[in-house]
């Protein structure tokens, strides 16, 4: 069987809460709706921009349930499934298998900083107790471990791994991975601080999984785009240095606190972060609203709150 292809923009997507701090499903929809409308390729439901870590296991169990009703073919619908060890993470993917799933993301485990050799044998064992097509995001800023490239292309010669998500500061780990020509789609995160968007598309890239792509959906799309002609490079060039601001500021706190406060103060339905996390105020969240009206993102998307008229 051909593997999944997923090329363009991959976008970690925030969980949205009601103001008593249970998830809000109908904010999930229209979210989703949202990418639908502007060209978002696949969703990461329940990354860290969607504060897994945060949610408990009946919460995380009912997101997969209740969104993947929401599935009409337009985009794929992955879910994150890395649990505190490998069983239970072959119990998330058992999960979201069942439950209607498109496939699945995988990190290392946080906090338990394991080997390389340690973690190839997590992907692998994990991949070995599902058919669901999985990806690997190698995120060492946030779970302390990081594997070589010739660990990630052992990994992706197993046949359900079909998204690589790159997250080091390593040009030239992804000229490795892209040199070697893996079956998968080598997809970089968009922090403009890491510095991989560029060399990645240019290289031979297929995608970016994004985060800013929750404000700028359709911008995001546009960046995504594999490079198979000149003026893909060209437009890209020129997408990429007008959204600097909005990458920049996406990252300018731990996410998803940015991005998740910039969408609450437009007016999109995010609701709160969930404790510990608070809100960005003033000037911090001003540079966000400034970025989103200087672009014209409000224009094109129809926001009008009070926040964006005060700028």
């Amino acid at each position: 069987m051909a593997k999944m292809k997923i090329e363009g923009s991959f976008v970690a997507l925030i969980t949205p809460f009601n103001q008593d701090g249970c998830v809000d499903f109908g904010a999930f929809g229209s979210l989703l709706r949202f990418h639908e409308q502007h060209g978002t390729s696949a969703v990461l439901i329940m990354g860290s921009t969607g504060e897994v870590s945060m949610l408990s296991q009946d919460e995380r169990q009912k997101i997969i349930v209740e969104t993947a009703k929401l599935k009409n073919g337009r985009m794929k619908f992955f879910y994150g499934c890395t649990g505190n060890n490998t069983a239970s993470t072959i119990a998330n993917l058992e999960f979201a298998r069942a439950n209607g799933a498109d496939g699945a993301i995988l990190a290392a485990p946080s906090y338990i900083c394991a080997s390389e050799a340690d973690v190839e044998s997590f992907f692998l064992e994990a991949a070995d107790a599902t058919d669901l097509p999985l990806g690997i995001y190698n995120n060492p800023p946030r779970v302390k471990s990081d594997l070589h490239w010739d660990h990630l292309l052992r990994i992706f010669r197993h046949p359900n791994y079909v998204i690589h998500k790159e997250s080091t500061t390593r040009v030239g780990q992804v000229a490795q991975v892209l040199a070697a020509r893996p079956d998968v789609s080598v997809m970089c995160c968009d922090s403009p601080n890491l510095g991989l968007v560029v060399p990645t598309m240019s290289l031979g890239g297929q995608g970016t999984a994004n985060m800013s792509g929750n404000i700028a959906p359709a911008e995001m799309a546009l960046l995504s785009r594999p490079w198979t002609t000149p003026d893909v490079s060209t437009s890209f060039r020129e997408t990429y240095l007008a959204l600097l601001p909005i990458l920049h500021f996406a990252y300018s706190a731990i996410n998803p606190v940015a991005i998740k406060s910039l969408m609450r103060a437009v007016g999109m339905p995010a609701g709160e972060l969930r404790k510990p996390l608070t809100g960005l105020q003033g000037e911090a969240l001003k540079q966000g609203l400034r970025a989103v009206r200087e672009l014209g993102l409000d224009r094109k998307y129809g926001w009008t709150s009070p926040e964006l008229r005060s700028i």
